[in-house]
């Protein structure tokens, strides 16, 4: 997965961007306590165990 498909795919359950810095992106939404970070490389491949546990944290079974 590209980290373009993975920012749709957090936007397509209500995950919005609530802070960023650099390349580093903060998604959030109303009813989730928790932030999900992303270190966001365009184009490029998202490393299975990181975009897994990005999901993790987001509550999304893939």
């Amino acid at each position: 997965m590209r980290f373009g498909e993975l920012v749709q795919l957090l936007e397509e359950n209500r995950f919005r961007t609530v802070k960023e810095k650099g390349s580093v992106r903060y998604y959030g939404k109303p009813g989730w306590e928790k932030l999900v970070r992303l270190d966001y490389h365009g184009s490029k491949e998202v490393p299975t165990g990181a975009c897994q546990g990005i999901l993790k944290a987001a509550g999304i079974s893939k």
